[in-house]
């Protein structure tokens, strides 16, 4: 067992997140936690985190390691990329950094030779424990996560930066038990999909919050899903657990609908005249008053819901005509023409960086082009759902922040709805309603701020990135929503399902700048594209000319530690590939150990895996070299 938390409770105030939460966490076990946002999910994971059982009674064997990645991971703003990678108090992690100091002050002073030897020091202390693999490791992963400046201060990163060095510390790390809040949040598709492969082929446990459904679907094989302030467990992924959830909600509402029954026979039997009441039992009475008490606490299911509101949309919508942006010297988007449809769903797709933010703000009239012609429409009304939530008061209630933008909306069937109504509906109750804005968790305010775009009744949706830090259900009901919604949609998104179910088409912004259309959602666009390599891979290369002296990128300079890693890189390669070799004359000699041959494929797989890590940096290192050559 890794860990056993019974009966976990955390309530703030008058405001009960969960309670009685119970479940077990065993080797193997890959969890995902699903609810609505504001039920506790990021409040479970930092409890368990930090080994706090509140009320309840958590149990975690003392050998076991944890490793946690909340939503804003803590850095220090002086650290490397590689120093933040091996914070932590193992011996190993402080071997680790101390190498890495020696290496920069052998770099500094090469004539050093007290320098040198403890350089010397090091390296055999790293032989003696395996290190190595650990540390190639580590600047592999960095260097998929797309950082390979691994000298420079976390304090100069992005965001999105500091959560990839945090993301690749904890999956570097050995560690039993891996806890993940919204691990997707601000990575591209392609980064997605090798994490998700990453933690498919992870022995140790997992827990993890995530909105990305494929990344669930196929991630996960147990559930936990919060409902209402309770815990229920499934066993399987999140095709599974909707088909169970069904089954439980079913058997739920047809235990209430009985219990019911009984307590409208038991008043009936208990209003009778006074005459009646003095024969009663006792004992009957008593159980009438128990069956009065649950129907009371039966609650009914509440699920969030929007209504279609928009207003009418003219003839011309947006044309954007030979659009261009640079910037310092970078062509972001180059010349890209599009005239947006009365019912267009669009998918925007691209690496970080690519600028697709930037196409989003430029459609919006945020940011003017500097090249070319944006039309908007007369009658058009853009609602604009950006990566970062705009609260300009977050003191502000959260009733007055909706009635800020409208007091009163009409839905498609000529319903009027009050700013109170909606917030019911989006699952923020009267008593909630109250509450100031910077008071809710960062789920129930993206959830806020959603509402709050779509009660101006706009007739053009731009979304970017609207499933970071969004729910799972309230996804669920915002495509549903989409459905129906008469108007033109934009979206940019790296969440697969969402660009699946929504996207009828799909922009892919290209590393030049230039913008290329695909029909279809997201998994027909990877086809679409898989099929355009194919023909490149079967031609020979053809042979193109030397770059002129002008247009010659600026070589990246290999530093002192880099060229000794490739070094150890060439060593732990030939050692890795010997042994794998001397498993394989193992497992062919097994015959029918069945035991020993489960143990020897399980070294097999973790060995190649680990090679294959280093393979990845050894090229990337190799290429630095003979750039310099």
């Amino acid at each position: 067992m890794i860990l056993s938390a019974e009966n976990l409770s955390y309530s703030y105030g008058d405001r009960l997140l969960f309670e009685n939460i119970t479940f077990n966490v065993e080797e193997g076990d890959k969890y995902g936690i699903i609810g609505v946002n504001g039920t506790g999910k990021s409040t479970l994971l930092r409890m368990l985190a930090n080994r706090e059982a509140g009320d309840g009674k958590l149990t975690i064997p003392g050998g076991v390691v944890m490793e946690y990645l909340p939503q804003d991971p803590p850095f220090d703003a002086e650290a490397t990329v590689l120093e933040q990678i091996f914070k932590g108090d193992s011996p190993l992690m402080v071997l680790l950094r101390d190498y890495e100091l020696a290496v920069e002050a052998a770099e500094r002073e090469p004539e050093n030779t007290k320098a040198q030897k403890r350089l010397i020091n090091l390296q055999q202390q790293m032989d003696n424990q395996y290190a190595w693999q650990l540390e190639s490791e580590a600047k592999a992963v960095l260097t998929q996560l797309g950082l390979t400046n691994l000298q420079q201060k976390m304090g100069e990163l992005s965001g999105g930066q500091r959560k990839r060095v945090a993301l690749a510390g904890v999956l570097v790390r050995p560690s039993d038990l891996l806890i993940l809040d919204e691990p997707t949040n601000h990575m591209d598709n392609a980064t997605v999909a090798w994490l998700e492969q990453q933690l498919m082929a992870r022995k140790g446990a997992l827990l993890m919050v995530t909105h990305d459904r494929y990344f669930f679907d196929r991630v996960v094989n147990r559930t936990l899903e919060i409902d209402g302030g309770k815990g229920y467990v499934y066993v399987g992924n999140y095709s599974l657990f909707l088909q169970k959830r069904e089954e439980r909600r079913i058997a739920e509402a047809s235990a209430a609908q009985k219990l019911r029954n009984i307590y409208r026979r038991e008043l009936a039997w208990i209003s009778r005249g006074a005459e009646a009441r003095r024969t009663k039992k006792k004992d009957r009475v008593e159980r009438f008053a128990q069956i009065e008490a649950e129907v009371k606490n039966v609650k009914t299911e509440s699920s969030l819901e929007m209504s279609s509101v928009s207003s009418r949309l003219g003839k011309t919508i947006i044309e954007l005509e030979n659009i261009g942006m640079v910037w310092d010297g970078k062509d972001y988007i180059k010349d890209f023409s599009y005239i947006l449809l009365r019912n267009d769903r669009v998918g925007i797709v691209g690496p970080n960086g690519a600028g697709k933010s930037t196409l989003m703000d430029i459609i919006a009239g945020r940011l003017a082009p500097t090249a070319g012609k944006l039309t908007v429409g007369q009658t058009v009304k853009i609602g604009y759902f950006a990566q970062h939530s705009e609260f300009p008061d977050s003191s502000m209630r959260v009733l007055e922040y909706i009635k800020e933008a409208n007091n009163y909306i009409e839905t498609a069937d000529g319903q009027r709805i009050s700013a109170a109504q909606m917030l019911e509906r989006f699952l923020f109750p009267p008593e909630l309603q109250w509450v100031p804005v910077n008071k809710l968790s960062g789920g129930e305010q993206r959830r806020l701020y959603l509402l709050r775009v779509l009660m101006t009744a706009p007739n053009v949706l731009l979304l970017d990135e609207p499933t970071n830090d969004l729910d799972i259900p309230t996804l669920s009901v915002l495509e549903d929503y989409l459905d129906s919604f008469a108007g033109a949609v934009i979206a940019v998104s790296h969440d697969r399902y969402f660009l699946d179910r929504f996207a009828q088409k799909i922009f892919a912004l290209q590393a030049d700048g230039r913008i290329k259309p695909y029909i279809g959602g997201y998994s027909d666009y990877v086809e679409a594209v898989a099929e355009e390599e194919l023909p490149q891979q079967a031609k020979p290369k053809a042979k193109t000319e030397a770059p002129k002296a002008e247009e010659k990128p600026a070589k990246k300079k290999m530093t002192y530690g880099e060229r000794l890693e490739l070094e150890k890189l060439d060593q732990e390669i030939g050692r890795s590939e010997a042994e794998l070799k001397m498993l394989g004359v193992e497992i062919n000699q097994c015959g029918s150990d069945f035991v020993r041959l489960g143990e020897l494929t399980k070294q097999q797989e973790q060995l190649q895996q680990q090679l294959d890590e280093m393979v990845e940096r050894w090229a990337y290192l190799s290429e630095l070299a003979e750039a310099e050559a």
